[in-house]
């Protein structure tokens, strides 16, 4: 995408994304060893995790290679025409003609392990740190792995299966599904709520198809949030955002919620959808939307929705510790921008090559986004919303997350 000069527009959006991760003291603790935060940064083409500091100058630590079985699974694919239909079918389509080796990842409490979703082999793995062995490995049901959630202390991980329509929550430790429910179709973004009872599940529908003209939305497939209690897995409610959106007069306007995250209290939830350039505010206590967030185009940008990544134009989206601002990823308008949460104003736009997700530093003070098109992960100053500096990593980072490694740990995998 061509370059963009944000200078003189003046709009601008936020949203978030939650990366729970378990206290340094609590992991530190849980392990008996000296652990340090790191961020892990996958880079999804490639098969590889890049392990970088999670404050200060981010320097890279160590790198992970998250396909050790590669040979095998492919093996296993190759056998079987309808894993290999759906292999193939992943890399041309939401893959953008590569293979999706690296979805989600989260570090275990002790900082022993690296859990990963795999999308192309359609598992979750886990990867000694040590040894660059996988631990366990969990086939999920369908043919593809997606986004994950980790449990406030830090002892199970939930992930989306896209292509069944179900999220199933694993031990952390031993791979042991220890539960699992049902979802609207193509199970996406997971959240934990902060005191660990309930679990958000955001599904997103067909976003590969090319059936993206608003009055064809309805093709896209039932999508809606399912909220499960994290104890019995059993659906608590439902919240459909078409009937939020049709309220306030958006009928043209996609229902499929992408990268969302709460405020510190719980009582809103900011989210951005498909084709928006921009974010809502959803107020948990009204069951309504009660702000809407425009942000600035990118005039080399076309408007067609093809030419949008998995239909999603803004993806990625995080908030600051304390509430007061937040971070959008405009992902095809190859910009990111911190909003005030408050006034809803944006700041800066920092050019980005597609940016892909948004996160947290360690300390709290910057915005973390992957630059997927540049194949670098680059951090945005909370306070100032300018940028700080960017790192080098592995080819098309996504998913950006905070977690622990022991403090000598130097990496596994080249």
């Amino acid at each position: 995408m061509a370059a963009f000069r944000p200078g003189h527009l003046c709009a601008v959006a936020a949203a978030l994304v939650l990366s729970v991760t378990a206290p340094a003291t609590t992991a530190q603790a849980a392990s008996g060893a000296a652990l340090r935060e790191v961020l892990f940064v996958g880079n999804n083409w490639e098969g590889t995790a890049d392990v970088i500091k999670s404050t200060g100058d981010f320097a890279k630590v160590g790198r992970i290679n998250v396909i050790p079985d590669k040979d095998a699974r492919m093996a296993e694919i190759n056998a079987d025409p309808i894993k290999w239909i759906y292999f193939m079918a992943i890399r041309n389509g939401v893959g953008e003609g590569h293979d999706q080796f690296v979805d989600d990842m989260y570090s275990t409490p002790d900082g022993k392990s690296v859990v990963v979703s795999r999308p192309s082999f359609a598992d979750v793995v886990s990867i000694n740190l040590s040894t660059g062995a996988i631990n366990w490995r969990f086939p999920v049901s369908g043919y593809r792995s997606d986004h994950m959630a980790v449990s406030p202390d830090g002892t199970r991980v939930a992930v989306s299966a896209s292509t069944a329509n179900t999220v199933h929550v694993l031990d952390i430790n031993t791979g042991k599904q220890v539960g699992s429910f049902a979802t609207g179709d193509k199970p996406h973004e997971n959240i934990f709520t902060k005191d660990g009872k309930y679990i958000y599940n955001m599904a997103i529908g067909d976003v590969n198809t090319s059936l993206d003209a608003p009055w064809l939305d309805w093709t896209k497939g039932d999508r809606h949030i399912t909220v499960v209690d994290a104890t019995t897995y059993k659906q608590v409610k439902i919240i459909d955002m078409r009937a939020k959106l049709d309220a306030i007069g958006l009928t043209d306007y996609s229902d499929a919620v992408r990268p969302a995250v709460f405020s510190p209290d719980e009582s809103k939830l900011y989210f951005q959808v498909s084709f928006f350039n921009g974010f809502f505010e959803y107020d948990l206590a009204s069951d309504s939307i009660t702000r809407t967030k425009t942000l600035p185009k990118n005039p080399a940008t076309s408007d067609d929705r093809t030419t949008f990544v998995n239909d999603s134009r803004h993806h990625g989206l995080s908030m600051s510790p304390d509430g007061s601002k937040l971070c959008v990823a405009g992902t095809m308008d190859d910009y990111a921008t911190v909003v005030n949460r408050s006034t809803l104003q944006e700041g800066p736009l920092v050019t980005a090559s597609k940016p892909y997700w948004a996160t947290v530093s360690g300390d709290g003070k910057d915005c973390v986004i992957s630059e997927s098109g540049a194949d670098q992960v680059t951090a945005i100053d909370f306070a100032t919303g300018q940028k700080v500096l960017s790192i080098p990593v592995g080819d098309h980072p996504q998913r950006v997350r905070l977690g622990h490694v022991a403090t000598d740990w130097t990496g596994t995998g080249s």
